[in-house]
Protein backbone atom coordinates (compact mmCIF):
# COMPACT_ATOMS: atom_id res chain seq x y z
CA UNK A 1 0.00 0.00 0.00
CA UNK A 2 1.62 3.50 -1.15
CA UNK A 3 1.17 5.73 1.78
CA UNK A 4 1.02 9.63 0.56
CA UNK A 5 -0.66 11.82 3.10
CA UNK A 6 -1.08 11.10 6.73
CA UNK A 7 -2.02 13.16 10.26
CA UNK A 8 -1.42 13.21 13.93
CA UNK A 9 -3.52 14.60 16.20
CA UNK A 10 -2.02 15.64 19.53
CA UNK A 11 1.42 17.31 19.86
CA UNK A 12 2.58 15.35 23.23
CA UNK A 13 4.92 12.99 23.76
CA UNK A 14 3.99 10.04 21.68
CA UNK A 15 2.87 12.15 18.83
CA UNK A 16 5.87 12.82 18.44
CA UNK A 17 7.28 9.17 18.26
CA UNK A 18 4.49 8.55 15.80
CA UNK A 19 5.29 11.62 13.90
CA UNK A 20 9.14 10.50 13.50
CA UNK A 21 8.06 6.51 12.74
CA UNK A 22 5.57 7.71 10.53
CA UNK A 23 8.16 9.50 8.59
CA UNK A 24 10.60 6.52 8.84
CA UNK A 25 8.09 4.12 7.23
CA UNK A 26 7.21 6.35 4.79
CA UNK A 27 9.92 8.60 3.81
CA UNK A 28 7.99 10.42 0.76
CA UNK A 29 4.72 11.08 3.39
CA UNK A 30 3.24 14.37 3.58
CA UNK A 31 2.31 14.44 7.30
CA UNK A 32 0.13 16.80 8.76
CA UNK A 33 -0.18 17.60 12.48
CA UNK A 34 -2.78 19.38 14.50
CA UNK A 35 -2.89 19.95 18.26
CA UNK A 36 -5.61 18.66 20.26
CA UNK A 37 -7.41 22.06 20.80
CA UNK A 38 -6.78 22.94 17.57
CA UNK A 39 -4.62 25.89 18.13
CA UNK A 40 -1.64 27.08 15.88
CA UNK A 41 1.77 26.57 17.84
CA UNK A 42 4.51 28.70 18.20
CA UNK A 43 6.70 26.30 18.34
CA UNK A 44 8.07 24.52 15.33
CA UNK A 45 6.44 20.85 14.83
CA UNK A 46 9.20 18.15 14.55
CA UNK A 47 8.80 15.39 11.60
CA UNK A 48 5.74 17.62 9.92
CA UNK A 49 5.08 18.99 6.72
CA UNK A 50 2.25 21.50 8.18
CA UNK A 51 -0.30 22.31 10.39
CA UNK A 52 -3.97 22.19 10.40
CA UNK A 53 -6.53 23.72 13.40
CA UNK A 54 -9.36 21.04 12.94
CA UNK A 55 -10.68 17.80 11.79
CA UNK A 56 -12.76 19.03 8.90
CA UNK A 57 -9.26 20.31 7.09
CA UNK A 58 -7.92 16.95 7.68
CA UNK A 59 -10.96 15.05 6.21
CA UNK A 60 -10.66 17.91 3.25
CA UNK A 61 -6.96 17.62 2.57
CA UNK A 62 -8.13 13.20 2.17
CA UNK A 63 -5.63 12.05 4.17
CA UNK A 64 -5.20 8.28 3.52
CA UNK A 65 -4.96 7.47 7.82
CA UNK A 66 -4.69 9.63 10.79
CA UNK A 67 -3.30 8.87 14.53
CA UNK A 68 -5.36 9.98 16.88
CA UNK A 69 -2.71 10.72 19.86
CA UNK A 70 -4.67 13.88 21.86
CA UNK A 71 -5.80 13.24 25.78
CA UNK A 72 -8.00 10.05 26.07
CA UNK A 73 -10.85 12.42 26.80
CA UNK A 74 -11.11 13.96 23.53
CA UNK A 75 -10.59 11.01 21.39
CA UNK A 76 -14.33 10.71 20.66
CA UNK A 77 -14.21 13.74 19.44
CA UNK A 78 -11.58 13.56 17.05
CA UNK A 79 -12.08 10.63 15.84
CA UNK A 80 -15.82 9.69 15.27
CA UNK A 81 -15.94 12.79 12.27
CA UNK A 82 -12.72 10.44 11.01
CA UNK A 83 -14.63 7.57 11.12
CA UNK A 84 -18.04 8.86 9.64
CA UNK A 85 -15.70 10.35 6.61
CA UNK A 86 -14.17 6.91 5.74
CA UNK A 87 -10.95 7.42 7.05
CA UNK A 88 -9.21 4.74 8.64
CA UNK A 89 -7.89 5.89 12.57
CA UNK A 90 -5.62 4.78 15.03
CA UNK A 91 -6.65 5.67 18.33
CA UNK A 92 -3.85 5.77 20.96
CA UNK A 93 -4.62 3.98 24.31
CA UNK A 94 -6.95 4.61 26.11
CA UNK A 95 -9.64 4.50 23.81
CA UNK A 96 -11.57 6.93 25.58
CA UNK A 97 -11.90 7.44 29.51
CA UNK A 98 -15.93 6.99 29.47
CA UNK A 99 -17.99 3.64 28.38
CA UNK A 100 -20.72 5.98 26.63
CA UNK A 101 -17.63 7.74 24.39
CA UNK A 102 -16.12 3.90 23.71
CA UNK A 103 -19.84 3.27 22.93
CA UNK A 104 -20.06 6.31 20.73
CA UNK A 105 -17.03 5.49 18.32
CA UNK A 106 -18.20 1.70 18.09
CA UNK A 107 -22.03 3.02 16.56
CA UNK A 108 -19.82 5.07 14.09
CA UNK A 109 -17.65 1.94 13.30
CA UNK A 110 -20.99 -0.42 12.94
CA UNK A 111 -22.61 2.38 10.73
CA UNK A 112 -19.89 3.47 8.44
CA UNK A 113 -17.36 0.03 8.31
CA UNK A 114 -14.29 2.44 8.65
CA UNK A 115 -11.12 0.42 10.37
CA UNK A 116 -10.38 1.60 13.59
CA UNK A 117 -7.76 0.11 16.12
CA UNK A 118 -6.69 1.09 19.35
CA UNK A 119 -2.57 1.67 20.40
CA UNK A 120 -2.30 -1.13 22.76
CA UNK A 121 1.43 -1.42 22.08
CA UNK A 122 2.54 -3.63 24.34
CA UNK A 123 0.87 -6.67 22.11
CA UNK A 124 3.49 -6.30 19.83
CA UNK A 125 6.57 -7.25 22.62
CA UNK A 126 8.13 -10.30 21.22
CA UNK A 127 7.48 -11.52 25.38
CA UNK A 128 4.42 -10.57 25.50
CA UNK A 129 3.45 -12.84 22.53
CA UNK A 130 5.45 -15.62 23.60
CA UNK A 131 3.63 -15.24 27.07
CA UNK A 132 0.17 -16.00 25.49
CA UNK A 133 1.55 -18.82 23.46
CA UNK A 134 2.79 -20.27 26.75
CA UNK A 135 -0.87 -19.61 29.08
CA UNK A 136 -2.59 -20.65 25.95
CA UNK A 137 -0.63 -23.79 25.47
CA UNK A 138 -1.42 -24.73 29.52
CA UNK A 139 2.65 -24.57 29.61
CA UNK A 140 2.62 -24.40 33.57
CA UNK A 141 -0.95 -26.41 33.93
CA UNK A 142 -3.44 -25.00 35.91
CA UNK A 143 -3.20 -21.60 36.20
CA UNK A 144 -3.62 -21.03 40.56
CA UNK A 145 -2.08 -17.33 40.35
CA UNK A 146 -0.99 -14.36 38.89
CA UNK A 147 0.44 -10.54 40.20
CA UNK A 148 1.06 -7.91 37.78
CA UNK A 149 2.82 -4.91 38.71
CA UNK A 150 4.17 -1.90 37.03
CA UNK A 151 5.83 1.65 39.10
CA UNK A 152 7.76 3.89 37.85
CA UNK A 153 7.98 7.64 39.23
CA UNK A 154 6.31 10.01 37.69
CA UNK A 155 8.85 13.08 37.61
CA UNK A 156 10.85 10.64 35.77
CA UNK A 157 9.01 10.39 32.91
CA UNK A 158 9.63 13.32 31.48
CA UNK A 159 12.12 15.44 32.83
CA UNK A 160 11.86 18.54 30.88
CA UNK A 161 8.34 19.15 32.40
CA UNK A 162 7.09 19.54 35.59
CA UNK A 163 5.06 16.66 36.09
CA UNK A 164 1.79 18.62 37.51
CA UNK A 165 1.14 20.15 34.19
CA UNK A 166 1.64 16.93 32.38
CA UNK A 167 -1.85 14.97 31.10
CA UNK A 168 -0.87 11.73 33.94
CA UNK A 169 -1.82 14.70 36.24
CA UNK A 170 -4.75 16.19 34.93
CA UNK A 171 -7.96 14.20 35.72
CA UNK A 172 -9.41 15.94 33.54
CA UNK A 173 -7.51 15.07 30.70
CA UNK A 174 -7.58 11.45 31.65
CA UNK A 175 -4.95 10.91 33.91
CA UNK A 176 -4.12 9.11 36.75
CA UNK A 177 -2.16 5.59 37.49
CA UNK A 178 -5.53 3.51 35.82
CA UNK A 179 -5.78 5.41 32.65
CA UNK A 180 -1.97 6.41 31.94
CA UNK A 181 -0.83 2.65 33.16
CA UNK A 182 -3.96 0.76 31.11
CA UNK A 183 -1.45 -1.25 29.31
CA UNK A 184 -1.42 -3.87 32.41
CA UNK A 185 -5.23 -4.00 32.18
CA UNK A 186 -5.33 -4.61 28.86
CA UNK A 187 -3.08 -7.22 28.25
CA UNK A 188 -4.04 -8.58 31.98
CA UNK A 189 -7.59 -9.35 29.51
CA UNK A 190 -6.07 -10.43 27.32
CA UNK A 191 -3.77 -13.20 28.54
CA UNK A 192 -6.21 -14.02 30.69
CA UNK A 193 -9.74 -13.75 29.99
CA UNK A 194 -12.01 -11.58 31.35
CA UNK A 195 -11.27 -10.23 35.00
CA UNK A 196 -14.34 -10.58 37.53
CA UNK A 197 -12.86 -8.07 40.24
CA UNK A 198 -12.81 -8.37 44.05
CA UNK A 199 -11.66 -5.48 45.73
CA UNK A 200 -9.90 -1.87 45.23
CA UNK A 201 -8.33 0.06 46.81
CA UNK A 202 -6.84 3.74 44.89
CA UNK A 203 -4.99 6.05 46.98
CA UNK A 204 -3.02 9.54 46.38
CA UNK A 205 0.41 9.98 47.82
CA UNK A 206 1.56 13.15 49.86
CA UNK A 207 4.29 13.05 48.35
CA UNK A 208 3.15 13.69 44.65
CA UNK A 209 0.32 15.53 45.52
CA UNK A 210 -1.80 14.76 42.40
CA UNK A 211 -5.51 15.12 42.24
CA UNK A 212 -5.72 11.57 40.58
CA UNK A 213 -5.22 8.25 41.97
CA UNK A 214 -0.92 7.73 41.89
CA UNK A 215 -1.61 4.33 43.42
CA UNK A 216 -3.52 1.19 42.51
CA UNK A 217 -4.10 -2.37 43.79
CA UNK A 218 -6.49 -4.75 42.38
CA UNK A 219 -7.89 -8.41 43.61
CA UNK A 220 -9.30 -10.22 40.86
CA UNK A 221 -10.49 -13.62 39.86
CA UNK A 222 -10.63 -14.98 36.60
CA UNK A 223 -13.39 -17.03 34.71
CA UNK A 224 -11.41 -20.25 35.74
CA UNK A 225 -10.87 -19.00 39.28
CA UNK A 226 -7.41 -18.24 39.43
CA UNK A 227 -6.35 -14.88 41.55
CA UNK A 228 -4.76 -12.66 39.88
CA UNK A 229 -3.55 -9.18 42.07
CA UNK A 230 -2.70 -5.71 40.22
CA UNK A 231 -0.25 -2.95 41.47
CA UNK A 232 -0.12 0.10 39.38
CA UNK A 233 1.64 3.07 40.87
CA UNK A 234 3.53 6.25 40.25
CA UNK A 235 6.56 6.27 42.57
CA UNK A 236 8.67 3.88 42.11
CA UNK A 237 12.26 5.60 41.95
CA UNK A 238 13.47 2.70 39.42
CA UNK A 239 10.99 1.95 36.60
CA UNK A 240 9.78 -1.72 37.85
CA UNK A 241 7.14 -3.53 35.02
CA UNK A 242 7.50 -7.44 35.50
CA UNK A 243 4.76 -10.57 36.15
CA UNK A 244 4.35 -13.78 37.70
CA UNK A 245 2.26 -16.49 37.04
CA UNK A 246 2.35 -19.92 39.05
CA UNK A 247 0.22 -22.78 37.92
CA UNK A 248 0.09 -26.89 38.72
CA UNK A 249 2.70 -27.86 36.73
CA UNK A 250 4.99 -24.75 37.40
CA UNK A 251 6.08 -20.45 37.29
CA UNK A 252 6.54 -18.23 34.47
CA UNK A 253 8.50 -14.79 35.63
CA UNK A 254 7.97 -11.93 33.06
CA UNK A 255 10.59 -9.02 32.92
CA UNK A 256 8.87 -6.41 30.05
CA UNK A 257 11.45 -3.99 30.92
CA UNK A 258 14.08 -6.45 30.19
CA UNK A 259 11.65 -8.64 27.42
CA UNK A 260 12.53 -11.82 29.41
CA UNK A 261 10.73 -14.81 30.55
CA UNK A 262 11.86 -17.44 32.64
CA UNK A 263 9.92 -20.88 33.41
CA UNK A 264 10.46 -23.36 36.74
CA UNK A 265 9.09 -26.57 36.50
CA UNK A 266 9.79 -29.89 38.51
CA UNK A 267 12.61 -30.19 36.30
CA UNK A 268 14.52 -26.84 37.32
CA UNK A 269 14.64 -22.62 36.15
CA UNK A 270 15.25 -22.04 32.56
CA UNK A 271 15.47 -18.75 30.66
CA UNK A 272 13.42 -19.14 27.77
CA UNK A 273 13.12 -16.10 26.10
CA UNK A 274 15.47 -13.42 26.48
CA UNK A 275 16.27 -10.32 24.61
CA UNK A 276 17.22 -7.43 26.79
CA UNK A 277 18.47 -5.26 23.72
CA UNK A 278 15.40 -5.33 21.59
CA UNK A 279 14.81 -1.71 20.40
CA UNK A 280 11.05 -1.08 22.04
CA UNK A 281 10.16 1.55 19.68
CA UNK A 282 10.05 -1.74 17.12
CA UNK A 283 6.52 -1.93 18.89
CA UNK A 284 4.81 0.88 17.66
CA UNK A 285 6.39 0.41 14.17
CA UNK A 286 4.97 -3.21 14.42
CA UNK A 287 1.70 -1.77 15.53
CA UNK A 288 1.28 1.18 12.17
CA UNK A 289 2.27 -2.06 9.75
CA UNK A 290 -0.16 -4.36 11.13
CA UNK A 291 -2.84 -1.18 11.22
CA UNK A 292 -1.91 -0.75 7.43
CA UNK A 293 -2.42 -4.55 7.22
CA UNK A 294 -6.46 -4.09 8.90
CA UNK A 295 -6.72 -1.07 6.34
CA UNK A 296 -5.59 -3.57 3.70
CA UNK A 297 -8.24 -6.66 4.05
CA UNK A 298 -5.40 -8.81 5.43
CA UNK A 299 -4.60 -11.01 8.64
CA UNK A 300 -4.02 -8.38 11.31
CA UNK A 301 -3.51 -8.74 15.21
CA UNK A 302 -4.70 -4.90 15.84
CA UNK A 303 -6.69 -4.36 18.78
CA UNK A 304 -10.33 -3.64 18.47
CA UNK A 305 -12.73 -0.91 19.89
CA UNK A 306 -14.57 -3.33 20.90
CA UNK A 307 -11.42 -4.83 22.59
CA UNK A 308 -10.56 -1.47 24.11
CA UNK A 309 -13.82 -0.93 25.38
CA UNK A 310 -13.47 -3.58 27.70
CA UNK A 311 -10.54 -1.92 29.83
CA UNK A 312 -12.89 0.95 29.91
CA UNK A 313 -15.80 -0.64 31.31
CA UNK A 314 -12.63 -2.59 34.05
CA UNK A 315 -12.02 0.96 34.92
CA UNK A 316 -15.46 2.03 35.39
CA UNK A 317 -16.19 -0.59 37.32
CA UNK A 318 -13.16 -0.17 39.88
CA UNK A 319 -14.12 2.97 40.45
CA UNK A 320 -17.46 2.25 41.26
CA UNK A 321 -16.50 -0.64 43.58
CA UNK A 322 -13.43 1.90 45.25
CA UNK A 323 -16.23 3.67 47.43
CA UNK A 324 -14.00 5.01 50.49
CA UNK A 325 -15.44 8.67 50.39
CA UNK A 326 -12.36 10.15 51.73
CA UNK A 327 -10.41 9.25 48.50
CA UNK A 328 -10.25 11.37 45.52
CA UNK A 329 -12.53 9.10 44.00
Amino acid sequence: MKICKVAVVGLGNISIRHRRNLKSLFPNVELLAMSASGRIPKEEISYSDSVVTSIDALIEANVEFVIVASPAPFHAQHSIPLIEAGIPTLIEKPVTTTIEDANAIQKAIDKYGTPVAVGYCLRYLPSTIKMKALLDSNAIGILYNANIEIGQYLPDWRPNRDYRDCVSSNKILGGGALFELSHELDYAQWLLGELELQYAILRSSKELNLQVEDMVDLLTLTESGAVANIHLDFLQRKAYRKCSFVGSEGRIEWDLINNQLTLTTRSGTNIIYNDPEWDKNQMYLAMVNDFIQMIEQQPHNCVTVSDASLTVDFISRIRQKFVNSRDII
